[in-house]
């Protein structure tokens, strides 16, 4: 939807001719406003959606952080038969921490 000037007539214009002419310049400028009010209105959505996402992406990194404390406190306290499993479930809470990081950087740059 283009906004465009209405055109002017190229004498000098009667009064018939003017009202014309200033109903469509108020025409054109209601149409304008009401499509500020229209991005102003998304662009309060657009903000309200990027901190819903940003706050998804902090709980999940505090759970998933919660998660690797607790592998880690499982891992000071394994005994020597468990050290490998418990071991390899610290190592996969890291990863997948590192990777909920890497995803939450990339979304935050957005």
């Amino acid at each position: 939807m283009s906004t465009q000037m209405p055109e002017k007539s190229p004498e000098a214009p009667t009064a018939d001719k003017r009202g014309v002419y200033l109903d469509r310049i108020k025409a054109e400028l209601d149409r304008l406003n009401s499509r500020i009010d229209e991005f102003e209105a998304k662009a309060v959505q657009v903000k309200a959606d990027a901190e819903i996402g940003y706050y998804n992406k902090i709980d999940e990194l505090t759970a998933k952080r919660k998660t690797l404390q607790h592998r880690w406190e499982e891992l000071n306290s394994a005994s020597e038969s468990a050290w490998q499993d418990v071991q390899r479930g610290f190592e996969s809470a890291w990863h997948e921490l590192t990777q909920s990081f890497e995803s939450a950087t990339k979304h935050f740059k957005q």
